[in-house]
């Protein structure tokens, strides 16, 4: 057999469970891409602005406390009425985000279209501006919106690309780990054996090679 193709068979006996596991999770990753349901996001914003000039340190550091609240159900209560979802539906489809160095909040809002995307942004948009400046003249800032969702011209996911690359990554892993648990019992099989220990001699052995009574062992340099 050419030298060439012995080597490749050795490769492939020995990597088979990465080129194996590989294209497997990269096609797994393909197919959940192909049969996800698509969901669209789109993002309102929202400006903390403080009601004396010059405490802008005072501003972010309400923007990233409101931030924190964007899904709690005091703010949603009023966005849940406004979209017709429950409280705890609405909190699973928006997240807000903040900057550590502006008072600036973004609210991003999920759904099967993106009409419904839009509408929870800007529902919770408003909500959140409704519940803080509630207590403004208290905490000496106004929430005022900055900009509102727009609606989004493809979804946020899935994503072929994304999924088939992630489905590669994790067959990548398999593989691995296929690799090294059959890696193991051949390393203990090839381990050379410890040497034993000598064993004891047998009581009839000891007797054999002890001398007899009353006779002494010739020196070998008289025989």
């Amino acid at each position: 057999m050419p030298e060439p193709r012995r080597r490749a068979r050795a490769l492939a006996r020995r990597w088979w469970p990465l080129a194996l596991a590989v294209p497997l999770g990269a096609a797994a990753g393909a197919g959940y891409a192909l049969v996800s349901h698509p969901s669209y996001a789109a993002s309102s914003y929202v400006v903390v602005v403080p009601n004396n000039p010059g405490e802008n340190s005072t501003a972010v550091n309400f923007a990233q406390a409101y931030g924190r609240l964007t899904g709690q159900p005091q703010v949603l209560i009023g966005a849940a009425a406004e979209t017709g979802r429950t409280v705890t539906a609405l909190a699973g489809l928006v997240r807000g985000t903040t900057s550590p160095d502006a008072p600036m909040i973004e609210i991003t809002g999920t759904g099967a279209r993106g009409e419904e995307a839009v509408k929870n942004a800007d529902a919770v948009a408003r909500s959140l501006i409704a519940f803080g400046n509630a207590s403004s003249k208290e905490t000496g800032v106004r929430l005022v919106p900055l900009a509102p969702a727009a609606e989004p011209d493809a979804p946020a996911s899935p994503s072929a690309s994304l999924d088939t690359a992630v489905g590669a990554a994790a067959g990548v892993l398999v593989g691995a780990l296929v690799l090294l648990t059959r890696r193991k019992p051949s390393a203990a099989a090839e381990a050379p054996e410890a040497p034993s220990a000598a064993e004891p001699a047998l009581p009839a052995q000891a007797e054999a090679a002890a001398p007899a009574p009353g006779k002494t062992r010739a020196p070998a340099a008289a025989r």
